[in-house]
């Protein structure tokens, strides 16, 4: 992550933007995962600056846009940025992991407004973002779309291997993948995660996960027919 106050080329300094680095730093404690989180914040601001169709008011909503966090160790990207967009109160971070907090060392969908699912344990996400995409298809609405942010190091497990393969062989368009790669793999293809969806039929783009503007047209681009992932690489995790 580059300076909290210098703006670098790509990324954009614009409302909100520029005050996560503070909202992360107020979350502290020994389980926070501080590369895990870090290594998402850019993929995250990006959908939920200027992708996603859900906020505050929708988070119930029928037609709103469902976003998975898989990749659930260390969310305080995730949360600095729910907080950032008004779902929460900014003044909740501080008790990030206390005993009565809702903000747990893993999302908890009960407790976090805006968590659609609870995460934390490698390898689940995209099998149910899978299955909310194939339900909505079936309860006929179209307009959802479904997004998945995943690590790299989550392909060592077999039902993502599945998952991807599902989705392919069923076309489910409404369906959107980002991989965060930091090199944290131990099995897998380094450099090579697109090309295993590709493989199943998916659209796919790779990209620099910490310039913004390659990451929303890669997150926006048209893929008709078939799911899309976005391999977000980033700054290996230490």
């Amino acid at each position: 992550m580059t300076s909290e106050t210098t703006h670098t080329p790509g990324r954009p300094a614009g409302p909100g933007w520029a005050d996560l680095p503070h909202l992360m730093s107020v979350m502290t404690g020994d389980e926070k995962h501080s590369p895990a989180a870090t290594s998402t914040l850019d993929a995250l601001w990006v959908l939920y600056d200027r992708v996603l169709n859900v906020g505050p008011a929708t988070v119930d909503a029928a037609h709103r846009d469902r976003f998975l966090l898989s990749k659930g160790h260390g969310p305080m990207a995730y949360y600095a940025v729910l907080a950032a967009k008004g779902f929460f109160p900014v003044e909740l971070l501080s008790s990030f992991g206390s005993y009565d907090s809702p903000l747990g060392h893993h999302p908890d969908r009960l407790l976090v407004p805006g968590a659609e699912i609870g995460s934390g344990s490698l390898g689940h996400g995209l099998p149910l973002a899978v299955g909310t995409a194939l339900g909505l298809r079936a309860q006929g609405l179209d307009a959802p779309a479904v997004w998945v942010l995943v690590g790299d190091a989550e392909f060592d497990e077999g039902s993502n291997h599945e998952a991807v393969a599902f989705a392919g062989a069923y076309g489910l368009e409404r369906l959107h993948v980002v991989v965060i790669d930091n090199s944290s793999a131990t099995h897998g293809w380094n450099g090579g995660i697109a090309a295993r969806f590709a493989g199943e039929g998916w659209s796919t783009a790779t990209v620099d996960g910490r310039d913004h503007e390659e990451l929303h047209r890669a997150f926006t681009a048209p893929h008709p027919g078939r799911p899309h992932v976005v391999v977000a690489r980033v700054e290996p995790k230490n």
